[in-house]
């Protein structure tokens, strides 16, 4: 035990990623919107793992303030920031990564080679997430320290590849540390990615699923309530593009609606909350003039996907999740209680370290001749 309490990280679970972000175990905290807040990642950074801030669902003219919360918290600048580049206040994103030197960038829809040299010579690293093989290739050709690869398990934006078939795959196609994400909540979990050349993993549905993450109660309910992993299923109707959600009535009304009926609820969704979409009763006429000389289809698509943070926000921050989208990786099915981040890493942590154990236990134990 440290002077904080907290148990040291034993060698069995030393790795690239602790060594290279300074955290005691290999556990990440990935950047979920409206949930990666300054309290989240506060708290897994002080129990030993390594936490992302939500920058693209920050408000901009607060982003800075919650760096500046972790920091004074923690001490330091040992945590991530999250962010895409096709989000407004991006460069502002890129510049307080630099300017607060912060351990690791994360990213999807990442930055060019020009922007990753800058966080290269500021000491910043990137860890792209990728959902594939070949995004994960082109990812390292770009300059990534490291990637986190999401196998089709996880939540939100994800692809159709198993984390079992996408891991090894990435593995022998890179050279840097790999993070495996996609479907884990256990110390088994983590053994066995260990055990298969993993530099840790990262999870999302498991912080989310915990006292320290701000969710609101009933939508936290709601996680915990599910028992079934096939109700934790893939949609196309938010964006056009594979998300994996908990079933509820939006989605299946979503799902049922033709296309112009799916454009009906974005701007009726869009028109509830004008003050974050911009929307203006002049702007959504011009949204049905465009769909009726256009594709129905493609525009409420369009419209969709730039309502989604809000979509995301009803059950993330207004706790309606009946009237929103609920992402979650299919682990949610199996974990039936909250817990702080402290409980989650170190209970990770320490069943990790025992499975690890018993493993290098049989190389030492004489094996008994079979017989002739």
């Amino acid at each position: 035990m440290n002077r904080d309490g907290i148990p040291d990280c034993s060698a069995l679970l030393s790795t690239p990623l602790t060594q290279a972000l300074g955290c005691r175990y290999p556990i990440v905290q990935t950047a979920m919107g409206w949930v990666a807040d300054a309290n989240l990642v506060t708290a897994t950074t002080r129990a030993g793992g390594f936490g992302f801030l939500a920058g693209a669902t920050i408000e901009p003219h607060k982003l800075e303030d919650e760096i500046r919360k972790v920091i004074a918290a923690t001490g330091g600048a040992n945590f991530g920031l999250n962010f895409h580049m096709f989000q407004e206040n991006a460069a502002q994103c890129v510049d307080l990564a630099i300017k607060y030197k912060l351990r690791a960038v994360s990213y999807g829809r990442g930055p060019d080679k020009k922007t990753i040299a800058r966080f290269k010579q500021a000491g910043v690293l990137c860890i792209p997430t990728v959902g594939a093989l070949k995004h994960a290739v082109k990812a390292v050709e770009l300059g990534a320290d490291m990637v986190t690869i999401q196998g089709g398990e996880g939540g939100g934006h994800t692809g159709g590849v198993p984390t079992t078939i996408l891991l090894p795959q990435v593995l022998d196609a890179v050279k840097v540390p790999v993070i495996a994400a996609g479907g884990y909540s256990t110390g088994r979990g983590l053994a066995a990615a260990l055990a298969a050349g993993a530099a840790g993993i990262a999870m999302g549905t498991r912080f989310l699923m915990t006292t320290d993450a701000p969710t609101p109660r009933p939508t936290l309910e709601r996680y915990v309530a599910v028992d079934d992993p096939q109700k934790i299923r893939v949609t196309l109707a938010v964006d056009g593009m594979r998300h994996r959600m908990i079933d509820n009535p939006f989605i299946r009304r979503l799902e049922a609606a033709g296309p112009v009926g799916r454009l009906a609820i974005a701007l009726k969704s869009a028109w509830a909350w004008k003050a974050q979409t911009g929307m203006s009763l002049g702007h959504m006429f011009g949204v049905l003039r465009q769909a009726i000389k256009e594709d129905a289809g493609a525009v409420s698509q369009t419209v969709m996907s730039a309502n989604q943070p809000v979509l995301l926000q009803r059950s993330m921050v207004q706790g309606l999740p009946d009237e929103g989208i609920l992402p979650s990786g299919q682990v949610a099915a199996a974990i039936g209680e909250l817990q702080s981040c402290e409980e989650v890493i170190h209970g990770i942590a320490s069943e990790a370290e025992a499975c690890l154990a018993r493993l290098y236990a049989r190389l030492e134990t004489p094996r008994e001749r079979a017989p002739a």
